[in-house]
């Protein structure tokens, strides 16, 4: 069973140079023992931070690459019903609780899976704590 829900902002931040923290690291520990499950749009998300890290010149292609590999080398779960739920569900999740629709296909995943939720973000692990999901990764 994958150790949690894992939003890509918490993905790269175990990756990408200077990121990390301790927080970040004890996610990545779990996420390499025991997988994470994603929602369908976490690799374009992926895909786009890098390539605007990358225009911005804050990492090379050659660190893409290696980012890219690291993340590979994860076991991740896609979840193949986000699409399905965007124009139900998680759209009226993202209004009820203020969020993006992509941060709300995280919220709405880790209800759905019972999985804790590993973000950085502030604004979804609030949004997550009120019904109750587990929260990793925000201090």
């Amino acid at each position: 069973m994958p150790a949690c829900v894992l939003d890509s902002a918490l993905a790269l931040a175990c990756v990408l140079p200077g990121e990390g923290n301790a927080h970040t690291e004890a996610v990545l520990d779990q996420v390499t023992d025991a997988g994470a499950l994603v929602p369908g749009s976490w690799p374009l998300e992926i895909a786009n931070v890098l390539v605007m890290a990358e225009r911005r010149n804050r990492i090379t292609q050659a660190q893409r690459t290696r980012v890219l590999g690291g993340l590979g080398a994860l076991s991740i779960d896609i979840d193949r019903d986000t699409a399905n739920r965007a124009w139900a569900g998680i759209i009226d999740l993202a209004q009820a609780q203020g969020l993006t629709v992509y941060d709300a296909a995280y919220l709405e995943l880790a209800r759905r899976s019972g999985l804790p939720l590993a973000t950085l973000d502030q604004d979804l692990a609030r949004a997550g704590r009120k019904p109750g999901v587990a929260v990793l990764g925000a201090p």
